[in-house]
């Protein structure tokens, strides 16, 4: 950004400012930042560039939301501001740039910033250019974008899947699908609980979409079809849980009848002696043991 630096702090009138990249705030975290600042002030100004109108000068934040806000949620007037001059759209790219340095960047944030520079004509190389981020990341967040996966972006963001197998999600049918999350687990990269959390995200994606719908729950009433359709997923779901456990079952019932009779066998039990293989561990041997047998 081409801006001269200031050489001191102004008092700036709160509805003078204009913030030119608003986004949405944890509402935890803000409530720490505005205790903060009331009980020890404010450590660090907010950043401004002036724009001069016929009643006076007015202001655009460069960087400085939550502090912005925190002032207002305090009843001040008035907050500290360094004024750099700059136009508009390098206040724009600077306030993209102090988003994408947070430590907690989430799928919201790209979905305000990329996609709005993307909006705005810039290129992928451009963004990449100006934000620090590869153009393969700028690449594939552009194509979710674009397919509206903001349940995909989310996951990406919190690192449950990589962006690339994001991306084959998107563009590809049930059985692609299918193939993308193989492939990915053939190479090590989804594993264990990463994997299980991989497959509840395409479940999740296929029964309610690709957008986030945050609702409150709080105030939210479910109709009697939602109440309806919430039990008969539930019955589902258990119904699923049962006919896999009775399926295991079986199979375990098979397998038990099977070395049951393989020990029964004489001449198959000589053949374990002979190679020093004629012991069971205990819990095994008791549930090969026939019930009769068991019995004082």
């Amino acid at each position: 950004m081409n801006a001269r630096p200031a050489q001191r702090v102004e008092w700036i009138p709160l509805d003078r400012i204009t913030v030119v990249n608003p986004r949405l705030r944890n509402k935890k975290i803000f409530r720490e930042i505005v205790d903060n600042i009331a009980r020890i002030g404010l450590k660090r100004p907010i950043t401004v560039t002036r724009r001069m109108e016929s009643d006076g000068p007015f202001y655009d934040l460069v960087c400085g939301q939550g502090r912005l806000e925190a002032y207002k949620a305090l009843g001040q007037q008035e907050v500290p501001a360094l004024v750099v001059t700059a136009d508009p759209e390098d206040c724009l790219i600077a306030s993209l740039v102090e988003n994408c340095a947070r430590r907690k960047h989430g799928a919201v944030d790209l979905l305000q910033d990329i996609g709005g520079m993307r909006d705005r004509g810039h290129t992928v190389p451009d963004i990449a250019r100006k934000t620090g981020l590869s153009p393969e990341y700028v690449h594939g967040v552009a194509r979710l974008l674009e397919k509206g996966e903001e349940r995909l972006l989310r996951s990406v963001e919190s690192r449950t899947i990589p962006l690339y197998i994001a991306v084959k999600i998107a563009d590809s049918d049930d059985q692609g699908i299918q193939l993308a999350l193989h492939e990915a687990y053939e190479r090590g990269e989804l594993r264990g609980k990463k994997l299980l959390a991989a497959k509840k995200l395409v479940e999740n994606r296929r029964r309610r979409g690709k957008a986030l719908i945050v609702r409150d729950r709080s105030t939210e009433r479910m109709s009697s079809d939602d109440l309806v359709k919430a039990f008969q997923e539930d019955a589902d779901r258990k119904r699923e849980i049962i006919r896999r456990a009775n399926a295991t079952r079986d199979r375990l019932m098979l397998v038990i009848e099977a070395l049951r009779r393989l020990r029964s066998d004489q001449q198959f039990l000589g053949l374990l002696e002979d190679e020093d293989l004629d012991t069971l561990p205990e819990n095994l041997a008791f549930r090969l043991t026939p019930v009769q047998e068991l019995r004082p």
